[in-house]
């Protein structure tokens, strides 16, 4: 299939950066629409060039599309789906970009009719910044972008998407349904639980905030994705739920052995504790340039 027109619904950062990724590549051999509610990013989309045409007219952004990505956050996307299916044409492709996929396939797979096609997608990428003026051209470039064909209609619309998804510079690969919930919440939707915590737990301490200007690289870099998009991950946690709360227990688990060696005052378990941490992180980036993906 050559994708001739593709429909992005949700202008942010990661539509956005399809966008212009998509256009970089392609120029004018391809025509891409960007759908949004938000007017202000209708128009910036256009002005930086990360779509050729924006609106805000469901029916109108979908009806020529040969290929649709989904790029809203994820509770977000069926409704969308239920209002779109009527004015998709036959044979055109919808994914998504959503970061949990056992949730979205079961839903949009429930509604979807035999002559439109599924692919089930998620990019492992993104800054802590949101909305349309934080997408890049570059975004996707050598980061892994995941494809589900467990959870996808048509092999055939797989390798479609995936020959689209090249043009933006990402390493494709594939992964089950199963094993994708559960590496995400582990390597992606944890960590943004516990950056949060870290900045909560900062709130605790309101007499320390105005010594906020003194922290140094670690609670920087540690907390950085504490400042991504609020709504993105409240749908995350809400559709990936039993990963990451056993992955959050298990985390639990981990810090209550801290606390007791810390209390007991047994430096050889503290000292267990974060060698084991470095080696195996030294191992992790040595093997597989930080992502246990592959």
């Amino acid at each position: 299939m050559k994708a001739k027109c593709i429909t992005i619904i949700g202008l942010g950062l990661i539509g956005g950066s399809l966008g212009l990724s998509f256009k970089d590549k392609c120029g004018d051999n391809i025509v891409v629409t960007g759908i949004d509610y938000d007017q202000e990013t209708l128009h910036k989309a256009v002005e930086r060039g990360a779509v050729d045409y924006s609106t805000s007219d469901f029916s109108k952004g979908v009806a020529t599309a040969d290929v649709i990505f989904l790029c809203t956050p994820i509770l977000q996307m069926l409704p969308i789906v239920e209002k779109i299916l009527p004015h998709v044409k036959k044979g055109a492709i919808l994914t998504d970009v959503g970061s949990t996929k056992g949730f979205l396939a079961e839903k949009i797979l429930a509604v979807l009719p035999g002559d439109v096609h599924y692919v089930s997608g998620h990019p492992m990428t993104g800054i802590e910044n949101s909305g349309i003026m934080a997408a890049t051209q570059g975004l996707f470039k050598e980061k892994w972008y995941i494809l589900v064909p467990e959870a996808s209609t048509c092999p055939k619309a797989v390798e479609a998407v995936s020959e689209i998804l090249t043009w933006t510079g990402a390493r494709i690969t594939t992964m089950d349904l199963a094993d994708h919930d559960q590496c995400a919440a582990i390597i992606s939707h944890v960590p943004h639980v516990a950056a949060a915590a870290l900045v909560n737990l900062l709130g605790k301490y309101p007499d320390l905030e105005e010594s906020f200007k003194l922290v140094g690289g670690g609670f920087r870099d540690t907390t950085r994705i504490a400042s991504s998009n609020a709504d993105m991950w409240a749908d995350i946690c809400l559709t990936n739920a039993q990963p990451i709360t056993d992955s959050l227990l298990q985390m639990k688990d981990l810090l209550d052995e801290m606390i007791q060696a810390i209390e007991n005052g047994d430096r050889p378990a503290i000292h267990h504790f974060f060698k084991r941490a470095k080696v195996r992180r030294d191992a992790l980036i040595k093997k597989t340039d930080f992502l246990v993906i592959s």
